[in-house]
């Protein structure tokens, strides 16, 4: 059996995008950026995801292009930041991140955050672009049910990806399941809330079990339980290890007891603070 991951989910139209990528947020030095998406990709990673904030679509670029892997067999992902969010801004926004990364289409578009009076507009923009075929599906990060209602209202094509940070210490067990009844696949950003769970004692003793890392552990949670993950690293022993999850699996005792660790507590910011 491969220990390399490579499943996919479908999403809402029919795309099918891979459950496991790489994030390349903080990847600031230009060298070792490409070079973690370049081993990323030879070790079988077909996902990258960046954003015009993380200042690195130029790399990212670079990397798809000297792959040597056909770029229909790549998802590449980035999103549109704050100061750039309203309807014709977001259309100006996309063509710059696509002259960065020296692309003709994106996979994937989001909406990065819900500003306040912009971000329905803002989707408006992204459905333009698939309307156009700029890109391949629909998508906003860090919305809550309450901001997707509002998104729905005025949106012709629901979204089709909510990114979301995701965890066993924030399980997000209710917007997940909103997501679900409205067909909006979730993808996981901090899956590992920023190695906080990497001395979790259930996790090592899940990992010891199956002769796994507690992040293999994390990963393999997320995977079982429909989410797209999107672990981030510069270093190739992790990059590696990360998507090497496909030759073990979690029983329902032991993703309960995962489950339990949740906590409502995050890494990052609350969406309706930032």
């Amino acid at each position: 059996m491969s220990k390399r991951f490579t499943g996919t989910i479908e999403l809402a139209n029919g795309v099918k995008m891979p459950q496991l990528g790489l994030g390349v947020y903080k990847m600031t030095d230009s060298g070792q950026t490409v070079e973690a998406i370049t081993y990323a990709i030879e070790t079988g990673y077909r996902a990258i995801d960046t954003a015009a904030i993380y200042e690195n679509e130029r790399e990212t670029g670079e990397a798809v292009r000297h792959s040597g892997v056909p770029r229909e067999e790549l998802f590449i992902t980035s999103k549109v930041w704050n100061t750039d969010q309203g309807y014709d801004s977001t259309l100006r926004a996309f063509e710059e991140s696509l002259e960065k990364l020296g692309l003709d289409y994106l996979d994937l578009y989001l909406t990065h955050w819900p500003v306040s009076e912009k971000y329905v507009e803002t989707y408006k923009a992204i459905e333009r672009l698939y309307d156009e075929k700029l890109i391949r599906a629909t998508g906003v990060s860090n919305h809550h049910a309450h901001h997707l209602e509002k998104v729905f209202v005025k949106a012709n094509v629901a979204p089709m990806v909510n990114q979301i940070e995701l965890h066993p210490h924030l399980t997000q067990e209710s917007l997940r399941a909103f997501c679900k009844e409205n067909g909006i696949a979730v993808t996981s950003w901090s899956p590992l809330a920023r190695g906080k769970l990497l001395a979790e004692p259930t996790l090592l003793h899940i990992g010891e079990h199956y002769g796994k890392t507690p992040a293999q552990v994390i990963i393999r949670w997320h995977l079982q339980n429909d989410l797209i993950v999107i672990p981030k690293s510069v270093t190739p022993e992790r990059i590696r290890e990360n998507s090497e999850v496909a030759d073990f699996e979690l029983s329902s005792e032991e993703m309960a007891s995962i489950n339990e660790l949740n906590r409502n507590e995050r890494a990052g910011t609350d969406p309706d603070t930032y």
